[in-house]
């Protein structure tokens, strides 16, 4: 899958072979036949064991124990922060997501993609709501806004070096809990 996640960042999913990927893992391609269908299968395994990896690094990151509102604003700048420690990874899991379809021409990944992401983030809200910290709102409409702005914010980031990630990330967790926060 780390050699899948380095084909897609140099080649794009298009030019993205098995043959090359297995070139690149140092294994035979009948070893990625044996474990995965296909290339669509092969990436969209890659593309949600790197995001729950990446998922995983922020949560544990995080001091769980605080109020939700500190905990947003510190999750924000650690997820802007991978566009300089998980550059490549950021770059193939985009290039994925718009890339594999499924049959009818849909995007294949995105709302299987997201759903443990949009779980955890709504009970994250539910635990504002009950600790009277975040103001009632439906948590799944929060949930999809909340990451859609994550997304966005580190595409920008990718096209816009010369912005503070951190600095940027503090300015949107702020915008999104002045919506949030309780008394809002």
């Amino acid at each position: 899958m780390a050699a899948a996640i380095r084909e897609v960042a140099d080649r794009g999913y298009e030019g993205a072979s098995l043959t090359r990927i297995a070139a690149r893992a140092d294994v035979a391609k009948g070893l990625v036949w044996r474990y995965f269908t296909g290339k669509d299968d092969l990436m969209e395994s890659t593309a949600k064991v790197t995001m729950k990896t990446m998922r995983r690094q922020i949560v544990d990151a995080l001091d769980l124990d605080q109020s939700v509102p500190d905990i947003i604003r510190a999750a924000l700048p650690l997820a802007a922060l991978q566009i300089l420690t998980h550059r490549d990874e950021l770059i193939a899991l985009n290039r994925i997501m718009h890339n594999l379809r499924r049959p009818e021409g849909a995007e294949r990944v995105v709302t299987d993609f997201y759903e443990e992401t949009h779980r955890r983030q709504e009970e994250l809200f539910r635990r504002g709501q009950a600790e009277g910290s975040l103001r009632d709102f439906d948590t799944r409409v929060m949930a999809v806004t909340y990451q859609g702005s994550i997304d966005i914010m580190l595409a920008y980031l990718g096209d816009h070096p010369d912005v503070d990630p951190r600095d940027y990330a503090s300015q949107l967790a702020e915008i999104l809990l002045s919506g949030m926060r309780a008394g809002s």
